[in-house]
């Protein structure tokens, strides 16, 4: 028995001696939904650099930004003398990560996935590398109750409307959601269904296939429709203003990192799209969280 009770408490110090280690060390996190779910563990106190995706909470906007998550650079990152990069799915490049790796930087990577089990193991690979391993089990937990929640208000509706996702890229061209995005799989979560599936990822708007597409509603994020200068200039493509949702000023609108970030508040955005998405179903919206209260 004594044994028992010594080996335990073993146990009991290593555990807390990673958790100390953890809190001690200098973290960088790349990605929107990454820092989120680091802020959502409790551990934002060891960050000590974000990108420029990591929009949310307001905290992560006080930390140095080490740029796009797709353009980082090895310089940027070993300028904040980092112990520990944790890397979402989108950072690059490839090589700006190798050398960084190669200064003897840890660098924890996400894998790409956008369905709810997927962004449960990013919760626990993130808890892993913060030794907040309790933290996490339990954030992994609450999201999946939210995200139940949430799907089975979806049920309740039984109109599938299709949904055109466009998105402006930067100066590029205006883009167009095809399958296998985290648009594709959120609209499909909250109810809908892409109107676009004959290609996977993003393509540049034509108006032959907004045509064919025949979309019931526009779905923007709240960043494009800022660059382009509001919803009514959008409408007011001849393409756009044929369709269905044109004609009928079906537009709905969300935060980009909020829409597509698939982070801890990914039931929260599916039942808040879907109520958007199916007015007539009054989907009910989920209880607040600390990690989803706005700051």
């Amino acid at each position: 028995m004594n044994r028992i009770v010594a080996v335990a408490a073993a146990a009991a110090i290593t555990m807390a001696a990673v958790a100390a280690h953890a809190a001690s060390l200098r973290i960088v996190s790349v990605g929107g939904s990454t820092t989120e779910i680091v802020y959502a563990l409790g551990a934002g106190d060891t960050l000590v650099g974000v990108d420029s995706t990591s929009l949310y909470p307001s905290a992560a906007d006080e930390l140095p930004d080490i740029g796009y998550v797709r353009q980082l650079s090895a310089e940027g990152l070993l300028s904040l003398n980092p112990d520990l990069i944790l890397a979402g799915a989108e950072a690059g490049p490839a090589a700006a990560l190798e050398q960084t790796a190669s200064a003897g930087v840890e660098i924890v990577k996400l894998e790409e996935g956008f369905t709810p089990e997927e962004v449960y193991a990013h919760i626990a690979t993130v808890g892993t590398a913060l030794g907040r391993e309790d933290e996490a089990a339990a954030l992994a937990e609450t999201l999946k109750t939210d995200i139940e929640q949430a799907l089975a208000e979806v049920a309740t509706s039984s109109s599938k409307p299709r949904i055109l996702f466009m998105l402006q890229g930067g100066r590029g061209p205006m883009l167009v959601s095809g399958r296998h995005t985290a648009a594709d799989a959120m609209i499909e979560l909250a109810g809908g269904v892409n109107a676009v599936t004959e290609f996977d990822g993003y393509k540049p708007f034509s108006p032959e296939a907004v045509t064919v597409a025949a979309p019931d509603v526009i779905l923007l994020t709240d960043q494009t429709v800022e660059a382009l200068g509001g919803v009514e200039k959008i409408l007011a493509d001849a393409a756009l203003a044929a369709t269905p949702a044109g004609q009928n000023g079906r537009v709905v609108t969300m935060d980009a990192l909020y829409l597509a970030g698939f982070g801890p508040r990914l039931g929260h955005a599916i039942a808040d799209l879907a109520a958007k998405l199916h007015p007539e179903s009054e989907i009910a919206p989920l209880p607040e969280r600390p990690w989803t209260k706005a700051e």
